[in-house]
């Protein structure tokens, strides 16, 4: 709960885990435009969170660690990063307008022509469908010079190091301890949401003390983590075991989790295996508009990521502490990231808002297929649930800090 440092910080940061029972996260899958499904279901939670603590309450008051991955780290930006007061950038509820704003320019829609899918298809050959030129301007102009150090709340962002191969999560947490990683919120930004194919590979550089700096080569967060959620976990443990001031020693059954998805077309089935058998490396890179290979990278990541969380709560008999909010029934151009129509981005907002009305779903480890919860009751009355639980917790922290 904007526990990023010490709990002796300006008063905007909310006293830290230390003063309460729980550890809070909340993590935000990568997926381009279809971040509008998560926007409509985090504007749900701090409208809970508003009904019981007043209009100020925000996101970022509630979570020790908001993680994202590419649209997801977005999101994290604008709900973390702070403004000329140090309160949050946005409030949940005006980052759906940003996107429908900025959607097709992030995103521009070729014209519809009968060469189209050669064209595209000679596109991509050629380099990335998209420059990310208005992406990055907009990131920058948003978030100005602030650092991943001084967001109100932690911050976990993954992105991958091609130069390495290898995976580089920013955090605040690290940030406060290696100046090395404590890049521009833009950089970090710009590199998680660049997903091979569709946006350029981003460099930038760090300079520390001493005169000492470090590269950066980066891409999609998402080829290593497209659900963020263990990411962030294993981020506070690894505090914890750093003996950080703001932890005492924790279970896991005292992490309070609210991962949400930004959908999967699973139910769809688009691809068979005697379609992909015939399959050369072009159609795994391009079909029909979509791109197969990075589409089942990124589905895998995430259902791995939700089955690992499902089943070590479950073990730990506290699976009422872990909430996943996914739709896996996307179809034709909802299931893209990248067609930012009035018509697509307005259908997307509306399956986020459907799926506040539908059952609380765990994946199924045999089949995959999200099935409904017993006794869960629907979405929106789980995040209700959470956000009673958030904010008792908010409360009790401010009671024995102000007690101490």
């Amino acid at each position: 709960m904007g526990s990023n440092g010490t709990a002796s910080q300006t008063s905007a940061v909310a006293p830290p885990p230390s003063q309460g029972r729980l550890i809070t996260v909340l993590s935000i899958d990568g997926g381009g435009i279809r971040g509008l499904i998560p926007t409509t279901i985090i504007a749900c939670l701090e409208d809970k969170l508003q009904e019981l603590d007043g209009p100020e309450a925000m996101i970022a008051d509630y979570f020790d660690v908001i993680a994202g991955t590419s649209t997801g780290a977005l999101i994290t930006a604008m709900l973390a990063a702070p403004d000329d007061n140090k309160r949050p950038l946005f409030a949940a509820k005006d980052i759906r307008q940003f996107y429908l704003e900025n959607g097709p320019k992030i995103f521009p829609q070729r014209k519809i022509g009968f060469l189209k899918p050669v064209a595209n298809l000679l596109s991509m050959m050629r380099g990335p469908k998209y420059d990310g030129a208005f992406l990055h301007d907009k990131i920058k102009s948003l978030t100005h010079d602030v650092r991943i150090a001084n967001t109100v709340t932690n911050v976990v962002m993954p992105a991958f190091d091609v130069r390495c191969l290898q995976p580089v999560i920013f955090s605040t947490y690290e940030a406060l301890k290696d100046p090395l990683k404590n890049a521009h919120l833009s950089d970090i930004c710009i590199s998680t949401a660049a997903a091979p194919t569709y946006f350029p590979a981003h460099y930038f550089r760090t300079e520390g003390p001493e005169g000492k700096s470090r590269e950066f080569h980066l891409v999609d967060g998402g080829v290593a983590a497209n659900n963020p959620t263990m990411v962030a976990i294993s981020m506070l443990t690894k505090e914890v075991l750093r003996h950080n001031p703001d932890f005492k020693p924790v279970e896991y059954g005292n992490f309070l989790i609210i991962s949400v998805g930004t959908g999967s077309p699973k139910q769809a089935e688009m691809y068979t295996a005697p379609k992909c058998a015939k399959w050369g490396l072009l159609r795994w890179l391009y079909d029909g508009g979509f791109t197969p290979l990075i589409d089942i990278f990124s589905h895998a990541s995430a259902d791995m990521v939700d089955i690992h969380a499902q089943v070590l709560f479950e073990a730990l008999r506290c699976e009422k502490n872990y909430l996943r909010i996914q739709d896996d029934s996307l179809v034709g151009p909802t299931s893209s990231v990248d067609i930012a129509t009035k018509e697509n981005m307005e259908a997307l907002i509306g399956i986020g808002a459907e799926l506040l009305k539908k059952p609380v779903a765990r994946v199924n480890i045999d089949t995959g297929v999200y099935e409904s919860v017993p006794g869960m009751g629907t979405n929106e009355q789980a995040l209700e649930c959470f956000a009673r639980k958030l904010s008792e917790e908010l409360k009790l922290r401010k009671k024995n800090f102000d007690s101490n």
